[in-house]
């Protein structure tokens, strides 16, 4: 038995994981892959406060879990597959065990959007920049999506790319104003607005892209055999499990103690009903879950 179970060490999980911990409770953190969660996985963590110049996704994940472990939290890599959040004792259910506490908080944040096209599954398509993006040295990159992920991918890929083409599907780049500046002095990037990827050809890899204006609705196709396909459309929260809750377009409401409808049952950082995204708020969502959660114990 737990004081309490948290699903997901991203930002949100390890906040509330370390907060908990420091009021004397017995905390549990359950991963499936790896500490960090989205953001573990980004060439570079921007705008949060203290962090060091050009950190990486990858070190920022690993200071994370050596604050976690250095607290005397304990994680588990496992794979939930169900969870039962009713009553005064919650259990979650993984692949190997089963586990209870006393309350419980959400934290597994989301998945990348894939974009439901033909070809997306060949080589060269859905790569991650900083794991990928040398293998692509000196040839064309296209990076799907306007918004601060992708075109902060984008300028990473430009160091070494070719060409980076950013396929746009809004009139213009949805990004924050610092990057749209750092875009306009790069000379290798050229942006595709309004513009949707439709398709993708090959045997095995990529050889040709569909791409389609979406105003006039006119596809071309691009022979580009060596180029690589980087899709940054967004995410989608990792809810389904959760059919205890009532969900708002897939996303879970919460209150300000980040409490969902059901006592002791928390939610916090990217899975949560929210309108800001961001590591800074995904921390403060899971400090303040942590604390209440604590008291509730």
């Amino acid at each position: 038995m737990y004081d309490i179970i948290i699903i997901g060490a991203g930002p949100a999980g390890i906040s509330a994981a370390v907060y908990g911990k420091s009021r004397g409770k017995k905390v549990l953190v359950l991963e499936k892959t790896q500490v960090g969660g989205l953001i573990g996985t980004v060439s570079t963590v921007t705008h949060y406060m203290a962090i060091g110049q050009e950190e990486t996704g990858r070190i920022f994940a690993e200071r994370m879990k050596r604050q976690a472990l250095d607290a005397g939290v304990e994680i588990r890599y496992e794979n939930v597959k169900e969870t039962r959040l009713s009553g005064r004792t919650k259990k979650v259910i993984t692949g190997e065990n089963t586990y209870e506490s006393k309350t419980l908080i959400l934290a597994n944040g989301g998945s990348g959007r894939m974009l439901g096209i033909p070809g997306e599954n060949l080589k060269g398509v859905r790569l991650n920049a900083p794991k990928d993006g040398l293998a692509y040295k000196g040839r064309n990159v296209y990076v799907i999506g306007g918004a601060d992920g992708a075109v902060k991918e984008a300028l990473y890929l430009a160091q070494t790319a070719r060409k980076v083409i950013i396929v746009c599907v809004e009139e213009e780049l949805v990004c924050i104003q610092e990057f749209k500046d750092k875009i306009a002095s790069h000379n290798n990037i050229e942006i595709m607005p309004h513009v949707s990827l439709t398709a993708v050809y090959g045997k095995e890899s990529v050889e040709e892209l569909e791409l389609t204006d979406n105003k006039s609705g006119k596809k071309q196709i691009v022979k580009d055999a060596e180029c690589g396909v980087f899709v940054y459309a967004g995410i989608i929260p990792n809810t389904q499990m959760y059919t205890e809750l009532k969900l708002d377009e897939g996303y879970i409401p919460v209150d300000d103690s980040m409490q969902t409808e059901i006592p002791g049952v928390f939610a916090a950082g990217d899975i949560r009903v929210k309108k800001v995204r961001q590591v800074a708020t995904a921390a403060a969502d899971g400090a303040i879950a942590g604390i209440h959660a604590a008291a509730m114990c």
